[in-house]
């Protein structure tokens, strides 16, 4: 298990670091992106095996004793598949409004400044492509940035787990991060993937000159940095592409800029705080006033309080699971 995912830290590192694929990937469906790529290939890797038995996890200490017996393969695990069965229970009061259509898009959740807490929520609004469609065309999709191992020292020895960068995107002006650390590196993909459904934000585009077709690049220049990493965007004019290097390269074509230029100093090479540079400089982009925004904007009531009849008589029901012996 080990050497498996070395060999994938190793592929998407080199992947990263230059335009020509270090390790060709077999071709993938249109309808299955690279994070669902890595989860069904460790998955049918590690399909059957009698995981957390003996020493578990990755040290060789008390301290890290892996799931103890209760993971895949054993008679004993919690079931994580039941809720795509089931159907999705919402807990929150946002939740609740989107699944009865109360909120009919994700730019009314982005007006009012409302936490969403659900991943379901962005499914809902940004379904994946459906089957047939060639990517990157429609619907939201995901891609693993890089897979590093890390560790902690401890009275036992070291422990070992795997941290995962995934972006997230459709293409058409929505982008999210998610950073996830795990013992497996299964865990640790689907985690990522649901911290950067989680934090999606809105990415506005604009013109680099007169206001002719669509908009193709960022309205103005906007910096992001995290730790020595600055990355700068500057527009650029249409036809001139993405000029930047491949990892901002994919979280900038997932947002769906065409053209645009760009300015990084620091220790670029360290890709995580790279990429978290690149998205906060993103998120940035609805946060200069313009002129054309200087008109006041006409809001009505919160969806809370606008349905407040409808949270306050419709009851949650929660079902409890019996564990099946």
């Amino acid at each position: 298990m080990v050497e498996i995912c070395a060999l994938v830290c190793l592929t998407l590192y080199f992947n990263a670091l230059s335009d020509k694929p270090f390790l060709y990937l077999p071709s993938l469906p249109s309808q299955l992106s690279t994070g669902s790529f890595f989860l069904q290939a460790i998955q049918s890797m590690e399909g059957g095996g009698d995981v957390g038995r003996g020493r578990g996890g990755f040290g060789r200490g008390r301290g890290d004793r892996g799931d103890r017996g209760r993971g895949r393969g054993r008679g004993r695990g919690r079931g994580g598949d039941k809720d795509e069965k089931e159907g999705w229970t919402p807990v929150t009061k946002l939740g609740r409004l989107v699944k009865e259509g109360k909120i009919k898009s994700l730019e009314e959740i982005f007006l009012y400044s409302l936490p969403v807490k659900e991943y379901q929520i962005i499914d809902k609004f940004l379904a994946a492509p459906p089957p047939g469609v060639v990517a990157p065309t429609s619907g939201l999709r995901d891609e693993v940035m890089k897979i590093m191992p890390v560790q902690k020292q401890t009275s036992a020895g070291q422990r070992t787990r795997f941290k995962a960068f995934v972006a997230i995107g459709d293409y058409d002006g929505h982008v999210g991060l998610g950073v996830k650390c795990a013992k497996e590196v299964a865990t640790a993909i689907r985690g990522a993937i649901i911290m950067a459904k989680l934090s999606i934000v809105p990415v506005r585009r604009g013109y680099w000159g007169r206001k002719i077709g669509k908009p193709h690049t960022i309205p103005v220049k906007v910096t992001g940095k995290c730790g020595s990493v600055s990355v700068r965007l500057v527009p650029a004019p249409r036809g001139c592409g993405l000029v930047a290097a491949p990892v901002p390269k994919k979280l900038l074509n997932m947002a769906g800029i065409k053209d645009v230029y760009t300015a990084t100093t620091g220790n670029s090479r360290t890709l995580g705080n790279f990429v978290k540079a690149v998205f906060s400089a993103l998120s940035k982009t609805y946060g200069y006033l313009t002129p054309d925004l200087w008109q006041p904007t006409a809001l009505g009531k919160d969806p809370y309080q606008e349905h407040t009849d409808f949270l306050s008589s419709g009851k949650v029901e929660f079902t409890r699971r019996k564990e099946v012996e």
